[in-house]
């Protein structure tokens, strides 16, 4: 019985990692093929000091690296707080797009619960 707490543990967290690692691919790719689409979300404050399309593409291979950090399996309690972080990165600084990116809380929040799993031994 102990074998399969362990197996269901593993698998939930194989879960959260794949998904929060889709999201962010799924992010990065959608911002490469349609930058227009993408670029309103980065902070003015950044964009006012950096080109948005480079800004853009830096940010965009972030989230690529982020998630293949998530599928690697490696040291996923720091790929997990950063993607936690990121993620209330965006929803703070697009506060007033709140209408979209309430999603992003709860991202956050499956971010943290993959944070605090007990990782395998």
């Amino acid at each position: 019985m102990q074998k399969n707490i362990l197996d269901n543990q593993q698998l939930s967290t194989l879960l959260l990692r794949v998904g929060l690692a889709v999201v962010f691919s799924y992010a990065a790719i959608a911002s490469f093929v349609n930058p227009d689409e993408w670029v309103g979300y980065l902070p003015g404050i950044l964009t006012d000091r950096v080109s948005p399309d480079i800004l853009l593409k830096l940010f965009s291979v972030y989230e690529l690296v982020l998630a293949a950090w998530l599928l690697s399996g490696v040291y996923v309690r720091y790929a997990s707080l950063l993607c936690a972080a990121t993620l209330a990165g965006i929803v703070v600084t697009n506060f007033e797009l709140f209408a979209i990116t309430f999603r992003d809380i709860a991202l956050i929040f499956a971010a943290l619960a993959l944070a605090v799993a007990k990782e395998p031994s």
